[in-house]
């Protein structure tokens, strides 16, 4: 059946808003109110620059208006949704769209409104859906302007889940709200300054338009609707991103000239840290927002619950902002425009206008303060200030916990250049202080847990990290950043090119676990200290085999694992058991993901006197799972010293 678009006439809405606030978005002449309309199975909000029609009472968003369009939604797919990825004890996983039962308008003003979708669990659910209470919120605000209110131009959503005492154990795999866009408008994606680009369609990956790769994300696009595209390789994973990095993610229209785009001010509610990836933006035209998910991570930053615990959390808000350019079509002016509304909206964390007991406004919020020093007397006889050093509050655990974290908040920022750090905003709660620096292995985790009140500051003074070391660095590989960047990624194969990623981001290509076997194909590389290049003769990723030569304590640092046993035999590559081997490690699959790293790992293996011998000596690093091509592991640095 046909699908009909309906469309408000584009000169009478132009003409209408005429005027404009100056950062890219049409303002309608006079003092808007906003609105909010129960009619029938649907609730219309209106601020008079966008309009969201929402079902009732299950809290799909049906349509988004903006700008003369009708919707900037796409007709054809189901609506934008919150979903949630669960299970409970062995069964299978089960993909739920969050559907409320119960429609409430929680405030309403001229100034603000903000209405409730909520979905409640009880046992006759068990097996069927998730057992949550889960609430989830629209906001609409007007916005205050020099001595004027002007509409924001877009509109706030959020969620608070919560799983009551007694409740089955389940766990939850990836939770998240995605948006599908108008596919016949909506071409230019942008996620970065260096990642943007006119995309392909979503009927291009159908089977008559493209070629299945190894994994079901990955094609060819054989004959797409734009020439342009032919032969280039679409895989959603190419356009991954690290939590510091995507604040602001989205899709442009170019008639009219209108830019949709995902804000998360915060990354507070996600699991993992700074460095987590997740999808961002992807063909649909599809928007994500990831709140919590395994890609790049697995089954250990799945979060389970178990014993019947109590468990609530607050996912959001994230900002949907609606710009246009109603001059010319320029994507760039669209996407500076959004960035510069990103500034404003971190400025502004925490939000004071969410209506929700659950969420903390400033007040009720407390701080953490401190100065970071490095004391390495191998490297320098005094200390060093920690520049640039990532620190951060979660749940308290042992080093490097809080990667694999999954229930509560955390709070991370970098130290200035004399390793002064301000953790502001963080939620009453009791913490573990984390901190990683670029150049230094391990990480440093203060003795004591932190417990932070609303209105208060805790002063740590100097913290003094002394990374693992037993002697002077004999020989090394790599830069301790717990990434595998700096190592050889060799240009892809190119019939499998994505041209994104020519000048720069070489390693999220498609393919490149093939390329190992072509520049080795009958010896493994053979790495020589002090004469090799690891940015040229290091490749990046060990997908089943490799060797190095060198000498009494070897530190290796993975910047990722994936289904991996790590085996280190000196001298003799026979030797049974290996000198040194892991157990099965990591579910990262950062390989297959086109990622530069997944989980951080650190091992300090003792190298006893019998295994060495005068002069030269060779260490055999294995990594011996070889079921797949995707299983294998990324280095971040290794280390020899003595002791």
């Amino acid at each position: 059946m046909a699908a009909i678009l309906a469309f408000v006439s584009m000169a009478a809405m132009l003409t209408c808003c005429s005027s404009s606030a100056g950062n890219g978005h049409p303002v309608a002449p006079g003092a808007a109110v906003t609105t909010v309309h129960v009619k029938g199975q649907y609730v219309v909000m209106d601020n008079g620059i966008v309009r969201l029609t929402l079902s009732n009472p299950e809290g799909f968003i049906t349509e988004v208006m903006y700008n003369g369009v009708d919707n900037l939604l796409e007709v054809h797919s189901s609506e934008p949704y919150w979903d949630v990825v669960w299970n409970e004890e062995e069964n299978e996983e089960i993909f739920e769209l969050i559907e409320g039962s119960q429609f409430q308008i929680i405030y309403q003003d001229d100034k603000k409104i903000e209405v409730s979708f909520k979905k409640k669990w009880n046992p006759s659910l068990k097996g069927k859906r998730s057992p949550l209470n889960i609430d989830k919120r629209y906001i609409y605000l007007q916005i205050n302007s020099g001595d004027k209110s002007e509409s924001s131009s877009g509109f706030y959503t959020y969620a608070i889940y919560e799983h009551v005492k007694g409740w089955p154990d389940f766990q939850i795999t990836e939770t998240r709200i995605a948006f599908k866009l108008r596919k016949e408008k909506f071409h230019y994606m942008a996620i970065a300054d260096n990642r943007q680009r006119v995309m392909p369609m979503l009927q291009d990956r159908s089977p008559k338009r493209s070629q299945k790769l190894a994994y079901p994300e990955a094609v060819i696009l054989v004959k797409p609707t734009n020439p342009a595209l032919r032969g280039e390789v679409d895989d959603k994973y190419q356009y991954s991103s690290e939590y510091k990095d995507s604040l602001v993610h989205g899709w442009i229209c170019a008639k009219p000239s209108i830019g949709f785009w995902l804000i998360t001010p915060s990354n507070e509610f996600k699991s993992g840290g700074p460095l987590r990836q997740d999808l961002t933006s992807h063909v649909g035209p599809t928007v994500l927002g990831m709140f919590h998910s395994s890609h790049y991570a697995g089954e250990e930053i799945v979060a389970k619950f178990t014993n019947g615990e109590y468990w609530k959390k607050v996912f959001g808000p994230v900002f949907i902002y609606l710009n246009s350019d109603l001059k010319n079509s320029r994507p760039n002016f669209l996407w500076e425009d959004a960035k510069r509304q990103t500034q404003i909206e971190v400025a502004n964390w925490p939000y004071e206008f969410p209506t929700s007991v659950d969420y903390l406004k400033k007040e009720q919020r407390g701080s953490v303060s401190g100065r970071l020093l490095i004391l390495d007397k191998y490297i320098s006889k005094n200390y060093i200030y920690g520049n640039a050093t990532f620190v951060g509050l979660a749940s308290p655990g042992e080093e490097g916990s809080w990667q694999k974290e999954t229930k509560g908040y955390q709070f991370w920022v970098r130290a200035n250049a004399k390793g002064n750090f301000f953790i502001k905003n963080v939620l009453s709660g009791v913490y573990n202080l984390y901190a990683w620096l670029p150049g230094f292995i391990g990480e440093f985790t203060y003795s004591t847990t932190i417990t932070v009140t609303s209105g208060g500051n805790i002063d740590l003074h100097n913290l003094v990290y002394r990374p693992p070391r037993d002697g002077p660095t004999l020989w090394e590989i790599g830069i301790p950043d717990r990434s595998a960047a700096e190592f050889f990624v060799p240009d892809p194969n190119p019939k499998y090119v994505n041209k994104l990623y020519i000048e720069h981001d070489k390693f999220r290509q498609y393919g490149l676990w093939e390329k190992y076997a072509d520049l080795y194909p009958t010896t493994d590389l053979i790495y020589q200290v002090g004469v090799s290049n690891y940015t040229k003769d290091w490749f990046f990723a060990q997908v089943t085999r490799f060797t190095l030569t060198g000498v009494y304590k070897l530190r290796v640092a993975l910047a990722s694992a994936h289904l991996s046993k790590l085996q280190v035999r000196i001298n003799d590559p026979t030797i049974e058991p290996a000198h040194f081997t892991t157990e099965l490690i990591g579910r990262d699959n950062a390989i297959a993901r086109h990622g530069i790293h997944g989980f951080y790992w650190l091992f300090n293996i003792s190298l006893q006197g019998s295994w060495l011998r005068e002069g030269e000596n060779t260490i055999f690093l294995t990594q011996s799972q070889s079921q797949t091509m995707f299983q294998g592991i990324m280095y971040d640095y290794i280390r020899m010293e003595a002791t």
